[in-house]
């Protein structure tokens, strides 16, 4: 049963005149009219301002670009593979182009398709993120840290580790409306628990590294310290192991060193990684979403937006 422009309010905490702009920009679809001057709302009107939402809160889109997201939303050709590449391609940060980096960047984009091809993964020439990957790769060379790119592959790992799980978590909506949803909450959201989590460990790992060892920052910051070797061993409850995990891992109370290597030869195991959304040679009906579209919404001040993320 529909109800009022108000009551749809109340669920969504959309305010009543952002609503009525959303119908009146084609983002939301008209009510059912019951009088000249009333209409009604019914479940699918609730899902899409959500949807909307996410998109603009968490999404940080425009409009526009949320127009170009709910189009192929409702595309029913599109499969929902596209769909997802039209929704999180729009997430992926866009650098601009400079003179210093113009040939670095070309350098470092040899060296991303070859991890890519390495890798097996199936991604699109034009995915945004080949170039955004391939900026912080010339960047890194040239504030002479091109060596930290020897990472790239382990990094790789824990990346098909984390889209393996964020699927997941898409695969278990019920419609087109929520799979978005979840991606584009879980893609910019996600960002933000990585970036806490990597933090977190950084802070356990350089407390092992710098003041659990005997020798000291001296020793540690030249890579010689084994923290077996320091007199200090892991916290209570983390057993290191050599039985196969590896010198120097922790084993979790219960396990065997040589289950937690079996498990660390094959991190992607069962994993097949797309590497961006997007199906080969999908990449170009996607229409330019970036600096049109009309001013904010009413009731929407101070929002962060990445309208012109959709451009290039």
């Amino acid at each position: 049963m529909g109800v009022r422009i108000g009551e749809l309010s109340r669920r969504t905490g959309v305010p009543v005149p952002t609503i009525k702009y959303y119908v009146r920009e084609g983002l939301l679809p008209p009510g059912e009219l019951t009088s000249p001057n009333q209409a009604t709302y019914g479940e699918s009107h609730e899902h899409r301002l959500r949807l909307i939402r996410a998109l603009l809160d968490v999404g940080g889109l425009k409009v526009a670009a949320i127009a170009d997201v709910l189009a192929a939303v409702d595309d029913p050709d599109k499969s929902v593979h596209k769909v997802l590449g039209v929704a999180t391609d729009l997430l992926v940060p866009r650098y601009a182009d400079s003179a210093e980096t113009d040939c670095g960047v070309a350098a470092a984009r040899e060296q991303v398709d070859e991890l890519i091809e390495r890798r097996g993964w199936r991604v699109n020439d034009d995915c945004p993120a080949r170039n955004s990957l391939a900026t912080a790769v010339a960047t890194l060379e040239g504030v002479g840290h091109g060596g930290f790119t020897e990472v790239l592959d382990t990094y790789a790992d824990a990346a098909e580790l984390m889209a393996k799980a964020d699927l997941a978590y898409v695969a278990g909506a019920t419609d087109r409306h929520r799979v978005v949803e979840r991606a584009i909450v879980g893609t910019a959201m996600g960002e933000a628990l990585v970036a806490s989590l990597r933090h977190l460990a950084h802070v356990d790992r350089s407390a092992w590294l710098y003041e659990n060892s005997k020798h000291g920052s001296e020793g540690a910051a030249g890579g010689e310290v084994d923290d077996r070797e320091s007199g200090h061993g892991e916290p209570e409850g983390r057993e290191v192991a050599d039985d196969g995990a590896g010198a120097g891992a922790v084993v979790p109370p219960g396990e065997s060193g040589r289950e937690v290597g079996e498990r660390s030869e094959s991190p992607g195991d069962g994993v097949t990684a797309t590497g961006g959304f997007g199906a080969p040679g999908d990449g170009g009906d996607r229409r330019d979403s970036g600096g049109g579209g009309t001013g904010e919404p009413p009731a929407i001040n101070g929002q962060v937006s990445r309208g012109e993320a959709a451009e290039g």
